[in-house]
């Protein structure tokens, strides 16, 4: 009778233990995107209702394998109003979503690391199957820093995958993510399409 109880009292602990720690997750996905909205710099205080999110799903937030690319001569990206922004490959990521084996290249651009607090940051622009669908045709975008990337590893969380400016008005110079970034696959977390028409 003792052993039957010891070990309801094990499944119950680590039932209400798996719950908190997803609790704990969506939790803080929650509180990224309730401050994404409270402070977005393009969309207006009327206009942020218009902010559309994917369900959050944690099998979006991986763990990706990080391999340096020493880039010394740079590159033209293109950007939405054809003006071209210089950016160096810093990286690949390898990583899985599902049943996918999939790719990503990390930027680092040209502008921001000459400036002291930007100097470690990297940008992940990216399309997908939903890009132009669900989500924003120009594709989406994800960032961290160098010092996220511990023994050649990054999380990589699309449920933080965010919008360009573009996404919600004109005027913008935003950086379309280059051929080799498209994912073949859609990816249904982060942020979907702006609900109000754009002018």
């Amino acid at each position: 009778m003792n052993k039957n109880l010891n070990l309801l009292f094990i499944l119950c602990v680590s039932f209400f233990y798996t719950s908190a720690q997803n609790k704990t997750y969506r939790d803080s996905i929650l509180t990224y995107q309730q401050n994404y909205i409270n402070t977005h710099e393009v969309v207006g205080k009327n206009d942020r209702k218009f902010l559309n999110f994917y369900d959050i799903d944690e099998s979006y937030r991986v763990v990706a394998s990080f391999k340096r690319i020493i880039d010394t001569a740079g590159f033209d990206m293109n950007t939405s109003s054809g003006m071209k922004k210089k950016y160096f490959k810093y990286g690949l990521l390898t990583f899985k979503l599902h049943d996918s084996v999939l790719h990503l290249y990390v930027y680092q651009s040209a502008t921001l690391m000459k400036q002291e607090k930007l100097k470690d940051y990297l940008f992940v622009p990216f399309g997908d199957a939903t890009s132009g669908f669900e989500s924003y045709g120009g594709g989406r975008y994800m960032e961290f820093y160098i010092p996220d990337i511990k023994k050649n590893k990054v999380i990589l969380d699309f449920n933080k995958a965010y919008n360009p400016y573009c996404a919600y008005t004109t005027g913008f110079n935003c950086p379309i993510p280059p051929m080799e970034n498209l994912l073949k696959v859609p990816v249904p977390a982060g942020e979907k399409n702006y609900g109000k028409p754009v002018h």
